[in-house]
């Protein structure tokens, strides 16, 4: 391929492919914030290095060695469990005690499992618990995790700290239905538990979709145990339906307020409280629901780039390596241990949550690349390479590249930061060779470096 020569550490641009380097020209995105690595799988050298060992901000990209580092570490069958626990004695279909809920830090508890975790115990005889709901998240160490920290949007559900009884991202879909009757668009919480006070009174206008959140005024004052929203202002009949989510309420007082709506709906009581505990060692098991397989959720972290799910997975990788409470220093350990395993040497490696949502992970452009290569001669390559998105097809990748011969040619995982772009993942070339691809671009013009990394994509399948 013309333009794509061997190189490592800097390289002046007209070693890059014209189109490539043009485009970096144009967003105004100079070389020394870009890395770079083209490497057949299999191959010791790369075919295209630029800047390769530099440590750099991954973004989402990160999440492809938290999955690959959890398919090997914990077996693409693995499953968490969520236990309900019975401290008391029961009186026909009432307990006389409390309700212990285990967490095992099911990322995918949503509300639907949740109903269904609820049904089981129905089944079993349980209509009404005469003490508390009691929480054990001790799968996790308690840190506080403060959801502005980021980038000051507390209320955004990609904020949501991991939790050990993770219920359905914590958040609120508030759900706008124009009714042209009665001139309004009505506003439905889904889930809406007791502690939640909504009022509403949103008019129907004419016009275009648009930006329609902006037509809109939400009053929100969110509590760790009460919540209130007041909406108001215009809603375009032309959107039709639209959702806006919302994470409210603490862990413990959201867990408490959904899972006591989705009890009461079903017929069951509940009537004390909520409080967090441990499980007695006089506790008997109600009920255990596992989740779907580690597999599964892989595919939703990576193909739609689910930051609570990711976290929720590095801080699994540590309670279970280790048999400790999960916590990020001690995965971040289990995941360096892997890697050394690998040989892969990463000293510039900075893993805060696995997640990529982060302003201090980092890792090279060259070892992610080795991430990528060792992967795909590992026996958890299919799993892994079924959740990486299908240029053109789907996840984050659905909507690029889609009338370009790389269209359904490469699996490729994005990232995106403010300040962060970056491509990583595999395209099977027009000769039939399977390709690692890492493009990583630092700098607060990185949003316009997609055209380039696109033009590398290109150029990478067209290879000759």
């Amino acid at each position: 391929m013309a333009g794509l020569l061997a190189s490592v550490g800097a390289l002046a641009d007209d070693r890059l492919p014209p189109d490539v380097a043009a485009s970096l020209k144009a967003a105004a995105i100079p070389l020394s914030a870009v890395g770079i690595v083209v490497q057949e799988v299999g191959v010791t050298r790369p075919s295209l290095a630029l800047n390769a060992t530099r440590a750099m901000n991954p973004a989402s990209t990160m999440k492809l060695v938290t999955s690959f580092a959890a398919l090997e570490l914990l077996g693409p069958n693995f499953m968490w469990r969520t236990e309900a626990w019975a401290s008391g004695s029961m009186s026909g279909d009432a307990l006389e005690g409390d309700l212990i809920l285990k967490g095992g830090a099911d990322p995918k508890l949503t509300i639907e499992n949740l109903w269904l975790f609820a049904r089981a115990l129905r089944a079993r005889g349980l209509r009404e618990i005469r003490g508390d709901l009691v929480l054990d998240r001790s799968y996790f160490d308690a840190a506080e995790h403060d959801p502005s920290r980021f980038d000051a949007e507390p209320l955004r559900p990609y904020n949501v700290g991991p939790d050990a009884l993770l219920i359905n991202f914590k958040a609120v879909r508030f759900s706008f239905s124009p009714n042209a009757e009665r001139g309004i668009a009505q506003v439905i919480a889904e889930p809406r538990p007791a502690q939640l006070d909504l009022t509403q009174s949103v008019r129907l206008a004419e016009g275009p979709c648009n930006d329609w959140r902006a037509r809109l005024k939400a009053d929100i004052q969110n509590g760790a145990a009460n919540a209130r929203i007041a909406f108001s202002g215009f809603y375009p009949t032309s959107c039709g339906e639209r959702t806006w989510n919302l994470a409210l309420l603490s862990h413990t007082h959201y867990i408490h307020g959904v899972f006591r709506q989705i009890w009461e709906e079903s017929g069951g009581v509940l009537r004390g409280g909520v409080r967090e505990g441990k499980l007695p060692p006089t506790a008997r098991l109600l009920y255990a629901q596992e989740s779907p397989s580690l597999s599964e959720v892989v595919r939703d972290i990576n193909k739609y780039s689910n930051n609570v799910m990711a976290r929720q997975l590095f801080l699994t990788l540590s309670a279970e390596v280790q048999k400790l409470p999960g916590s990020n220093e001690r995965s971040a350990e289990v995941v360096k241990a892997w890697l050394a395993q690998k040989r892969i040497d990463a000293p510039e490696l900075v893993l805060e949550n696995g997640s990529g949502l982060s302003r201090q992970e980092r890792i090279s452009a060259d070892n992610l690349a080795r991430v990528l290569d060792a992967a795909f001669r590992s026996s958890v390559m299919p799993e892994l390479m079924a959740s990486l998105p299908l240029v053109a097809s789907d996840g984050t990748m659905r909507r690029r590249l889609r009338y370009d011969n790389v269209a359904g040619q490469a699996h490729i995982k994005t990232g995106s930061l403010s300040d962060a772009r970056a491509i990583a993942g595999y395209v099977l070339d027009r000769s039939g060779r399977r390709q690692v691809i890492v493009f990583l671009i630092n700098h607060p013009n990185a949003a316009a470096g997609q055209a380039a990394q696109d033009a590398l994509l290109r150029r990478v399948y067209d290879r000759n």
